[in-house]
């Protein structure tokens, strides 16, 4: 009964978001409603949000009278320091406990290394799929799964983001000798990725598939394009929905395939915000919807969740949590990635730390300024994740800032490399890229009038600047005097943009290495605020907006 009360709390608590869509009704044969539940992003939120405590009851209420499916679009097993402290080991022993069906790689799958991302595939209870992740053009993964009920068949198709080698660690997918042998499909126009997705779909419609769903980690930012998922669906047919993740959106869609057909599209954000579920009726109608957690207190919490899958977290989170629990600092400001008053349309805090100079932006590049002693510093905002809120900072807190592992490196560089990566930095603006770097040691400007002059491979690496066209940075300022194109100087960074060409920046390629992998990047953090600034992080990071390093022309 107890089971029952906090169930029924949990349904209560439900903000529901959702969309129906009628399909054109396949001949039906389901004698129960079939539900895909399916997460994304989760980013090693282990009890936040839902958790994996609370999918695990969603899952087996639901199965009380449906036919059910767990499914997840990548980006599990990094993002938290559960997932840093044991390279993403304790995610899939989670996943194995709730009892995922199948599940695709997200690009963040990757960040501990191939040889690791095989060793966790391997772990894992369930099969991953993809229809374009290959080794020298061989598929590593079947690229479709179908599952069959009532003599129905339903297939998945798996599809990871061509941008991946770019947005994880480029030297992960290379042989020794620096070449690509693991890739995504990557091209010009979407076209290798378009054709992957029809040939995958059209052999799980020839096995008799009477459903498709696209698992996807492909996004709807502009920088992904031309494989953004509706682009992928405009260019196929025979997908009924796209379960879809990587931009932590909560947009539910319909779209249109290439022969004007509905296309049902879901997102479920990030962090267990959401658990999305994708029906398919008896008679034959599929929608989507969210079951949205609202409370700042995760379920399992608030419901006193108790259940194997809570059993296994605990076993997995004791000994780690009293270390977390540490108060290392305390700041007087919020420091912030996502803006502090706009708001998407859906309700969420807009995430600027990719695209925006922030207080916690400083503050980053400021201890890697501070820790190397270089005479620049850059830190990409792909790399920072959290807020801090005002009040205690705790060693947890810390970690969440910069989950990645990347390491302190210094290399000495020419003003001119200087500028070509200020100009990769903001090449995508005013839209978001991992790669946008906050500065320390300089300010500059930049007019987003202008058309960025920079080039970049099917990889997403970039390539060039053509210099016959104006560029977007100017007013450049080092140490208080224009920057000298010809000068040398210290730059301090991690060892994911200046070693492995992190978020495409091949610029520093035969740059002399000052220092290397010197320490971690939260330890970097960790060591400015306890001991330069003596454990309080304070007026000169008051505004939210930062300093003023960044002065953002021709809007």
């Amino acid at each position: 009964m107890k089971k029952l009360l906090g169930l029924l709390l949990a349904l209560i608590l439900v903000l529901s978001v959702s969309a129906s869509f009628a399909e054109e009704a396949a001949a039906p044969g389901l004698q129960k409603d079939l539900i895909i539940l399916y997460t994304s992003d989760v980013h090693c939120a282990v009890d936040e949000g839902w958790g994996y405590g609370g999918l695990y009851e969603v899952k087996d209420a639901l199965s009380r009278e449906n036919y059910v499916l767990l499914v997840d679009d990548g980006d599990a097993v990094q993002g938290e320091p559960i997932g840093t402290m044991t390279t993403g080991e304790s995610l899939i022993d989670l996943m194995n406990a709730v009892g995922y069906d199948v599940a695709i790689p997200g690009n963040h799958e990757y960040d501990y290394g191939m040889d690791r991302f095989f060793e966790l595939v391997e772990k894992a209870k369930f099969p991953y799929i993809s229809c374009n992740f290959n080794k020298e053009g061989k598929l590593v993964f079947d690229p479709y799964i179908i599952f069959e009920f009532d003599g129905v068949k339903i297939a998945f198709v798996g599809v990871t983001t061509p941008m991946t080698p770019r947005s994880s660690t480029p030297k992960y997918f290379m042989n020794e000798a620096g070449e690509f042998i693991y890739g995504f499909l990557q091209d010009e126009d979407g076209t290798a990725l378009y054709n992957a997705v029809q040939k995958a779909v059209d052999d799980a419609r020839g096995e008799g598939a009477e459903y498709v769903v696209l698992l996807a980690h492909l996004g709807n930012e502009a920088e992904v394009s031309p494989w953004k998922f509706d682009e992928v669906v405009a260019n196929t047919t025979g997908i009924n929905a796209v379960l879809d993740g990587h931009s932590h959106d909560t947009i539910q869609a319909v779209v249109k395939n290439k022969e004007g057909e509905d296309v049902v599209r879901s997102a479920c954000g990030t962090k267990f915000e959401s658990i999305g579920a994708l029906t398919i009726k008896k008679d034959g109608i599929v929608s989507s919807e969210l079951y949205t957690w609202g409370s700042s207190i995760s379920a399992t919490k608030l419901l006193n969740i108790h259940n194997p899958v809570t059993e296994s977290l605990a076993v997995e989170t004791k000994e780690l949590n009293d270390v977390l629990a540490t108060v290392v600092a305390k700041t007087q400001y919020d420091l912030i990635i996502s803006d502090p008053v706009a708001k998407t349309a859906d309700g969420h805090a807009v995430r600027i730390i990719r695209n925006t100079e922030t207080n916690l932006g400083d503050l980053c590049a400021d201890a890697y300024l501070d820790q190397s002693g270089a005479d620049i510093a850059f830190v990409n905002g792909g790399g920072i994740r959290v807020n801090i809120k005002k009040g205690d900072i705790t060693m947890n807190d810390i970690l969440k800032v910069h989950p990645y592992g990347n390491s302190l490196t210094v290399l000495e560089v020419s003003g001119q490399t200087v500028l070509d990566a200020l100009e990769w930095s903001v090449h995508s603006l005013p839209g978001e890229f991992g790669g946008f770097n906050h500065v320390a040691g300089m300010t500059y400007e930049v007019d987003i009038s202008v058309p960025s002059p920079c080039s970049s491979d099917a990889n997403g690496m970039f390539t060039s600047i053509d210099d016959t066209k104006p560029r977007r940075i100017r007013n450049v300022v080092v140490g208080g005097e224009p920057i000298d194109p010809e000068k040398k100087s210290q730059l301090a960074c991690h060892d994911y943009q200046h070693l492995d060409a992190g978020d495409g920046y091949t610029m520093y390629a035969g740059c002399p290495i000052l220092q290397e992998s010197v320490k971690l990047d939260n330890q970097v953090l960790i060591d400015y605020i306890t001991g330069t600034l003596g454990g309080v992080v304070g007026e000169g990071y008051s505004e939210p907006y930062g300093q003023g390093r960044m002065v953002v022309v021709g809007q």
